[in-house]
């Protein structure tokens, strides 16, 4: 009997905080509201009667650009509603997946590659470097003599 006690108690209390954190979230938004269309205004305000010539503007004539811009060149950075597929692919929504995992199953290899082959891949791909560097540092010379001679 106790313990059904604790859990109704435990139940009630998790639903209180996610109430709390639900109206917090909303008035979080709605300060941020506010805050964004003030900070509209004062750079309206400080910019557009300097460089254009224009008026000053009000709060609310703020709020109705920011809304205007939404309605005129779409969200503020929002999500694209049909991801490009190499996005996709990448997407969270794909963890524990098959096709999420097959990405990454030749990762488990790399560390036996790199003590078996790796090291010695590496030296000769700077000696290959190194050799590139010489040859176009002789034919840079060569150029430089034919330009003499002539």
């Amino acid at each position: 009997m106790e313990r059904s006690y604790f859990k109704h108690k435990a139940r009630t209390k998790r639903v209180g905080i996610i109430a709390g954190w639900v109206v917090l979230g909303i008035v979080a938004a709605v300060g941020f509201a506010f805050l964004f269309g003030y900070v509209i205004m004062l750079l309206w305000n400080w910019l557009m009667p300097l460089i254009f010539g224009l008026t000053e503007i009000s709060y609310w004539q703020a709020v109705g650009i920011i809304i205007l811009a939404k309605l005129l060149f779409g969200g503020f950075g929002g999500h694209p509603k049909h991801p490009k597929p190499d996005r996709d692919k990448r997407s969270s929504r794909h963890i524990g997946t098959k096709r999420f995992k097959t990405g990454f199953s030749k990762w488990r290899y790399y560390d036996k590659y790199w003590k078996d082959e790796g090291e010695d891949s590496y030296k000769r791909y700077v000696e290959k470097q190194n050799n590139e560097v010489d040859s176009d540092e002789k034919s840079d010379e060569i150029a430089d003599d034919n330009e003499v001679k002539n």
